[in-house]
């Protein structure tokens, strides 16, 4: 019983703490996009403007939450919610610390992947019930786009798979007490970090919600709550993917020594994901979005091939015992 309450309570508590960090990473995004390109972020909401986030979610929560009268309201209204709870879903198995982790799967990378293809449905959905042109046009890139790049995504962490010879997220961390698997799978990882960007539709690879095109894709018909929970999961998406990258190629929270004895290793994991949201961060202010065309056939072109081989000749040193 008290084994139970302890995980509920665990589960409280890292709901209450990703949910205001995906609204803070709003602010931490307008301000250092300001910082980069040499121009005012913002600075009129509390110190630094770091109420922000706060004024933007009481503007959206005072909004009226319409639905429009042509649209597939139950659809309409679910989809935002299914976006929301496959990424917060994603966390379960992330294991934050050696002592932090709601659960320790031995299928947590599978079922990391298998949330990652159902949150497609959110975005898919969306634009479908919303009865739009706009909208579903984005939904339709979204479906290609998702589709397309989690093929590249779950063979660009096979590499780690042979290596470990585990679908555990905690004991891929353990396997990088004697080095990070960035040295072997460098490959791998540049795959798994592009397929993660298209997979949360960041930018350049916004196609989906592209604003000079499609006015906002598949959430154009959406305000008020809902369609504050869509950019929940966009945030918490980022989060995500960033934490996911650490935990399988960084050494999740190991740090070398004597850097690990000097704080604990929820610190160094924290601030090892932070250093890749400001990646993605930055990404948006320096790279411009490609046609969705040229997005299609650099994955399958190239992004394929890659993976392939990554895996074979992963494989092939694994067979020769290179890797223990």
């Amino acid at each position: 019983m008290l084994e139970v309450i302890y995980k509920l309570l665990e589960i409280f508590i890292i709901i209450a703490v990703l949910i205001p960090t995906a609204a803070m990473l709003v602010w931490v995004e307008r301000r250092m996009i300001g910082i980069w390109q040499d121009r005012l972020g913002p600075n009129r909401v509390g110190p630094f403007g770091i109420l922000q986030s706060v004024a933007d979610l009481l503007k959206i929560l005072g909004k009226e939450d319409w639905v429009p009268s042509f649209s597939e309201k139950g659809i309409f209204i679910l989809a935002p919610v299914i976006g929301a709870v496959c990424v917060l879903m994603s966390f379960a198995v992330m294991p934050f610390s050696p002592t932090i982790g709601v659960s320790d799967l031995n299928i947590g990378l599978l079922f990391f992947l298998a949330m990652a293809s159902l949150a497609v449905y959110s975005v898919v959905l969306a634009g479908w019930a919303s009865n739009s042109k706009y909208a579903i046009l984005g939904s339709m890139r979204a479906a290609a786009q998702t589709v397309s790049y989690e093929v590249f995504m779950g063979l660009s962490v096979m590499g780690v798979v042979l290596i470990t010879g585990t679908f555990n997220l905690r004991s891929i961390v353990e396997y990088q007490q004697t080095g990070w698997l960035i040295t072997s799978q460098f490959v791998g990882f540049g795959i798994f970090l592009i397929a993660g960007i298209a997979e949360s539709h960041r930018l350049p690879f916004d196609l989906p919600e592209a604003e000079t095109e499609l006015t906002a894709g598949f959430h154009t018909e959406y305000s008020g709550l809902k369609f504050a929970l869509f950019f929940l999961g966009e945030y918490l998406g980022v989060t995500l993917i960033s934490a996911m990258s650490v935990t399988l190629f960084f050494g999740g929270w190991l740090m070398p020594e004597p850097l690990a004895s000097w704080l604990p290793p929820l610190f160094w994991f924290i601030a090892k994901v932070m250093g890749f949201v400001m990646f993605f961060i930055l990404l948006r202010t320096s790279l411009p979005r490609p046609r969705f065309d040229q997005l299609l056939a650099f994955g399958w072109q190239v992004m394929l091939p890659l993976a392939l081989i990554n895996l074979v000749v992963t494989a092939l040193l694994k067979l020769g015992g290179f890797y223990a």
